[in-house]
């Protein structure tokens, strides 16, 4: 093989090398800027910033806190309205900034607590299947004296009647809980007037209303929304949410 042939086999040996290599390198190190970077993030457009000139809902967490009662009320007032403006700062409180976990074993982490959280106009306050310590942690019901002392309104679902009947906020006002948890409300809290929640599923009573829980709580959040916008906007929320098809729902054939 002469010299010239010799150089020319190099040289396209040297090519493909490097052709392989990276081919390689670009396999094994590929260009992750458009999953990674905040440009292509789907879900950026759907988070609500904090707007200090819009009302604030406020929904009060802690461990073993059952679900439904918080997605209930974030569900209807994070709905924007028709135009698509937003309409409420919806957030979650806990006594720290750790996640908590719900009864039904997910995961929730708050997005403010006892400390730092900002100025609300409505407190929603949610129930445990347990409610021991919550009722006995006195961090908790401060924050809900002092929270009421700046809310216009103030919710609660389930048994969280029994933190509000601790806070003794709502003394001298009606006040409904869970289904079967009256009779022992009126006789922790004999200053709340504890309606029959055999037959009552909310009820409102000045700034304070009140409802039998879990689902129900959709009842007095919609209540709430519609004292704070008005029937119409209630009414689109309702759709968008499917209640009709719900109430109307039978099981097919």
């Amino acid at each position: 093989m002469t010299l010239k042939n010799i150089l020319i086999s190099s040289l396209i040996a040297l090519i493909a090398c490097n052709c392989n290599n990276t081919t390689k390198e670009n396999i094994e190190k590929p260009d992750t800027t458009e999953i990674t970077g905040t440009a292509s993030d789907t879900l950026t457009k759907h988070l609500k910033p904090f707007k200090k000139n819009l009302p604030t809902i406020g929904l009060l967490m802690y461990s073993g806190v059952l679900q439904s009662e918080v997605i209930a009320t974030s569900d209807v007032f994070a709905k924007a309205s028709e135009s698509g403006e937003q309409l409420f700062n919806v957030i979650t409180i806990a006594e720290t900034n750790q996640a908590i976990t719900t009864e039904e074993g997910l995961r929730f982490v708050p997005d403010y607590n006892f400390e730092n959280c900002p100025k609300l106009d409505a407190l929603f306050v949610p129930s445990a299947y347990d409610m021991y310590a919550q009722v006995n942690n006195e961090k908790i019901i401060d924050f809900i004296k002092a929270k009421n002392q700046e809310t216009t309104y103030t919710v609660s679902n389930c048994a969280g009647a029994q933190l509000i009947g601790k806070s003794g906020i709502a003394d001298g006002h009606k006040i409904v809980t869970w289904i079967g948890g009256g009779e022992q409300l009126q006789k922790d809290f004999p200053n709340l007037l504890v309606q029959d929640d055999a037959t009552v599923t909310f009820v409102e009573d000045g700034k304070f209303s009140s409802s039998n829980g879990n689902l129900a709580s959709y009842i007095s959040a919609l209540n709430l929304l519609e004292k704070m916008t008005n029937p119409e906007h209630r009414k689109f929320v309702e759709s968008y949410l499917y209640l009709e098809r719900l109430q109307n729902w039978k099981p097919s054939n």
